[in-house]
């Protein structure tokens, strides 16, 4: 195991390295740049030329990728100039919100989405299978943006059980932690339900492809022989072994929850990573993006890592060299 995550880590790099420049190429290619966003138009020619040299040197690709790499490797991420700050104290500052959001939306999906799985497999083709299918196709296909507008006119706007935007209320901004902290619950409740549905239909049709699977096995048909209760069947031999694949879906889903918080973020207006990504693409606010993007592209590299980790876990037939 420790000679695999090893190699794992080291094949790491090189992929990370690839995703960088391919994204460093794209932004760099991309029309405009951050001074023509923040440039005053009373500016004297003098200072124009003084602020472009500064802040989009005239030096080929390569070289500025380079320069920034060399830079990265010392903890410097450049310099956000929307917020006077640098980039990873900025991202700093509102990744809690995203992983805290991302979190809670996956814990939704996993508890809804794995039981409701199950349940579709072992009764097939019942009433309550066409139900949860019906329900799992509408999932996948219901824009995130959609309904989170849809959820946030009915819950929010006319029956008014959870705030429209933001992440505290403005009577709780100088309250004790514990206020604090129940407050920044209760505006996430909604944002979370919005991102945690979406993901509930993925979790849901993996479970059930799976456990479908892996029911028509001989093994299963000898433990039900055994006159084993039909719980023990399933819960601990069948979906034991039907786990692989939802833990491969978990590995993906991690980041994908992350970078899926863009809209929700935006729409509910929460301090987060998503909707700090908006305004750095409005404001062409470069180096704010690649360091997003490269915390978004480490995210998701370890997290197809822990998910390989896990299939030992899962399944003790699988043997790390």
């Amino acid at each position: 195991m420790k000679n695999y995550v090893i190699r794992r880590l080291l094949q790491i790099i090189p992929v990370f390295l690839g995703i960088l420049f391919i994204l460093f190429f794209i932004i760099d290619k991309a029309p405009g740049s951050i001074v023509s966003n923040i440039m005053d138009p009373t500016m004297t020619p003098e200072l124009k030329a003084a602020l472009l040299e500064k802040l989009d040197p005239n030096l080929p690709f390569y070289q500025k990728f380079w320069n920034w790499l060399v830079q990265a490797a010392h903890g410097n991420f450049g310099y956000s100039s929307k917020h006077f700050k640098p980039v990873i104290d900025v991202i700093g500052e509102n990744i809690g919100v995203t992983f805290a959001l991302s979190l809670t939306a996956l814990i939704i999906a996993m508890l809804i989405g794995i039981p409701a799985g199950i349940i579709s497999a072992t009764k097939q083709y019942s009433a309550i299978d066409n139900f949860l299918t019906v329900f799992s196709l509408l999932g996948l296909a219901l824009p995130t943006f959609f309904a989170g507008l849809l959820m946030l006119k009915v819950f929010a706007v006319e029956l008014k059980w959870f705030p429209t935007f933001g992440f505290i209320s403005a009577s709780n901004i100088n309250a004790d932690f514990w206020t604090k902290l129940g407050d920044h619950a209760y505006h996430l409740i909604l944002p979370a339900l919005v991102l945690g549905l979406a993901e509930t239909a993925s979790f849901m049709r993996y479970t059930r492809s799976s456990m479908l699977e892996v029911i028509r096995s001989d093994y299963i048909r000898t433990a039900r022989a055994k006159g084993l209760a039909e719980k023990v069947v399933i819960y601990k031999h069948a979906f034991r072994n039907a786990m692989i694949p939802i833990v491969t879906l978990l590995g993906f889903r991690i980041p994908g929850l992350i970078s899926g918080a863009l809209m929700t973020e935006t729409i509910f207006s929460l301090p987060g990573v998503g909707k700090l990504s908006v305004e750095a693409v409005n404001n062409r606010n470069y180096p704010l993006l690649i360091g997003i993007n490269a915390m978004l592209t480490l995210t998701t590299l370890f997290a197809t890592l822990i998910a390989d980790i896990l299939y030992a876990a899962v399944d003790p037939r699988i043997k790390f060299d």
